[in-house]
């Protein structure tokens, strides 16, 4: 029967349920929804009349051109061979239906150079663009813009440019499109968050749009939103300060690194003092509401002929499988070469290996143990997660 009373363990064990309620209000635990595998970045003044068909058909013609078979590819990107045809086919039927995920309209570091009426004028063509996009249902699943920061002395006109997108983009869609976001880059302080939550509250009442329905992705791309003054992680407090607004963290490579003081021709992605704020980014944000997103690759090719697209290829398809390694499985594109070896290389990951995965779910659902590995629950919810990325971004049918 046992020696302690009912009235002493429960006097043992006062606090315990609050302490746990109070862990999954902090915790929540991560969106079912489903999150794009990239975001492609675009200049406000680059950006076509029709993205989807302009830049997905560049991507496109380079497969075709360069790659014209699992061969080809496997070697450009360093696939396993035997996945070459089966990724090859996934990735050209990819490029045919849905090329890009998540659009960024670019009114930051793509858009140097461009006076205040220059951007003006592009932020009510760019909003019309999209708001047709979205009225004639041809969006991509995921859109928005990334303003100015508040750091630079611009905020004022970072918010005007929002607010005529916003307004061009509304007029047209008649509604704010599905998966819309804005980015909010080089944070340098919690208070410049606060603001910007605020900025959002004040556009929905302007726009006549329903409390909370304009979320915002934070750039940690300074050492400031990620240590803080006081040697505290600040990632924790822009959460906090983003008021139930942030959707993501995305990670900028090439500003951070900058701030480090690295080299330039080491300013990479697979850096090692990237990983560290990464690091810091997934245990900040385990088990929230918050995704994650990795940085980019700036190499382009240099000219249209294979061996130049095929370095292209090679470098931001090892940077694509670094950050997949660790965790990351979103990150930016900023060229339409890049949407072949982003697709190669997400498919590839989630191809190799697929059926012992199936297997393994299989073996657990059925209640069976025993083979060559011992799963446990929380693995279990990873691979679960696994096979759901692969049938949402197209690596997998859903059969």
């Amino acid at each position: 029967m046992g020696r302690l009373t009912p009235a002493a363990t429960r006097s043992l064990l006062d606090g315990v349920a609050e302490a746990d309620a109070a862990y999954r209000r902090d915790w929540p635990g991560r969106p079912t929804s489903r999150q794009p595998a990239q975001v492609l970045y675009v200049p406000a003044h680059r950006l076509p009349k029709d993205p989807v068909a302009a830049l997905g058909g560049e991507a496109r013609r380079l497969l075709a051109s360069h790659a014209p078979d699992g061969v080809a590819l496997a070697s450009a990107v360093d696939l396993r061979p035997s996945l070459a045809d089966r990724v090859h086919e996934r990735v050209r039927h990819k490029l045919d239906r849905e090329p890009i995920e998540d659009l960024r309209v670019d009114f930051e570091d793509g858009y140097v150079g461009h006076d205040e009426g220059e951007e003006g004028a592009d932020a009510v063509r760019t909003g019309r663009l999209v708001g047709r996009m979205v009225a004639e249902d041809r969006c991509t699943p995921f859109v928005g813009l990334r303003v100015k920061s508040f750091t630079d002395g611009l905020a004022a006109r970072s918010v005007a440019t929002l607010d005529a997108f916003l307004e061009a983009m509304l007029d047209e869609a008649g509604r704010l499109p599905d998966g819309f976001v804005v980015t909010f880059p080089k944070i340098v302080a919690v208070p410049h968050v606060a603001a910007f939550v605020d900025v959002l509250a004040a556009l929905e009442r302007a726009h006549g749009l329903a409390d909370g329905t304009l979320r915002f992705e934070a750039q940690v791309e300074t050492t400031a939103s990620v240590l803080g003054p006081d040697g505290r992680v600040a990632l924790r407090d822009i959460r906090d300060a983003g008021a139930g607004r942030l959707r993501a963290v995305h990670f900028g490579v090439f500003d951070y690194t900058a701030a480090l003081g690295v080299p330039a021709e080491q300013q990479r992605l697979d850096h090692p003092g990237c990983d560290f704020a990464r690091h810091l980014m997934q245990v900040t944000f385990a088990r929230t509401e918050v995704r994650l997103s990795d940085g980019t690759t700036n190499v382009a090719p240099a000219d249209d002929s294979t061996p130049a697209v095929h370095a292209t290829w090679r470098t931001h398809a090892a940077h694509v499988r670094h950050s997949l390694l660790h965790g990351f499985e979103q990150g930016w594109d900023l060229h339409p070469s890049h949407l072949v070896s982003r697709w190669a290389t997400v498919f590839g990951h989630l191809l190799d290996g697929i059926d012992d995965v199936l297997a393994r779910l299989d073996a657990w659902e059925a209640g069976r143990s025993g083979g060559a590995v011992m799963d446990e629950p929380a693995t279990v919810a990873v691979l679960r997660r696994r096979v759901d990325r692969a049938v949402e971004c197209g690596a997998l049918d859903p059969a």
